[in-house]
């Protein structure tokens, strides 16, 4: 299944050096894995946790989840090892942390011929959303909203209001682009309506879907992400309606007292598309 037509609901990160997790995340409902060799890693494990890593990933077992291998910053010690052990592996992307700008990712792309992803987490990084989507090597962003609220010194709100500026940037960036974007983390992994609420806001604006800290998250994510069988049902009468309309050499439908134009059937046919790739993915 191509990179950019698979769900993106669930997007769990992984320990890179913990085998238990790895092996645990192969019989976990999630839609894409994020093997961190980062933060996840202590200092003195990042070597070991490459070995670890790639002969997990080699066992396989991990179906039609995408694979993204995270790896440290270039400018750290580890980086560039990890980079070019990460293109050896059998995984779908590799993810740059703290990406600021293109350059970044020109250096990267001289490290590993995968597709690249991009953690958005500073300032620099939102300013220059627009630059970094549009490389070409891109294939997704994703949000790192903890380090990012540290970097505005904002507050906690459940509105998020003092980040959604920078949610914005990067989405525009992403969708301008044709990328894939994943929404930031949810911290309190014990409180579902919290997650659902903040799930339903990524949801609401564009977010492909959410990256989680604990399995428990992963239903709730994925049932916010995902099109409900009223929204199915709703598109496929749309679809009927216009093509009836088309036929009849209308230029517009009615269903429910709206209006349809071919834009609606655009948005109908990606509400369908996505349902079917999670079918696939659940087959």
């Amino acid at each position: 299944m191509d990179l950019a037509l698979r769900p993106y609901r669930s997007v769990l990160y992984i320990p890179g050096s913990k085998e238990r997790a790895l092996d645990k995340a192969r019989g976990l409902p999630v839609d894409a894995i994020i093997f961190d060799l980062e933060d996840a890693v202590a200092p003195a494990e990042k070597p070991a946790a490459r070995e670890t890593l790639a002969a997990a990933l080699g066992v396989g077992g991990y179906g039609n989840r995408t694979r993204i291998v995270r790896i440290n910053g270039l400018d750290t010690e580890w980086g560039e090892a990890d980079a070019r052990a990460a293109d050896a592996m059998d995984c779908d992307a590799v993810l740059l942390p703290k990406v600021e700008d293109p350059a970044q990712l020109d250096a990267l792309a001289k490290l590993t011929d995968k597709p690249l992803w991009a953690m958005m987490e500073t300032p620099k990084g939102m300013l220059n959303a627009q630059a970094i989507g549009a490389h070409p090597r891109l294939a997704g962003m994703v949000m790192g909203t903890n380090d990012l609220a540290k970097e505005l010194n904002s507050r906690f709100r459940a509105d998020r209001l003092p980040m959604l500026t920078s949610l914005q940037l990067c989405l525009l960036a992403a969708k301008a682009s044709g990328c894939v974007i994943v929404d930031g983390v949810y911290n309190a992994f014990k409180d579902d309506e919290g997650l659902r609420a903040e799930c339903d806001q990524g949801r609401d604006m564009g977010f492909d879907g959410k990256t989680l800290i604990h399995p428990a998250q992963v239903e709730t994510a994925n049932g916010a992400f995902a099109p409900t069988e009223g929204e199915i049902e709703l598109a496929r009468r749309q679809i009927t309606a216009y093509e009836e309309a088309e036929a009849a050499g209308q230029g517009v439908a009615v269903v429910d007292g709206k209006i349809v134009e071919n834009l609606h059937v655009f948005t109908a046919k990606s509400v369908l598309a996505k349902a079917d790739a999670i079918a696939a993915m659940g087959a």
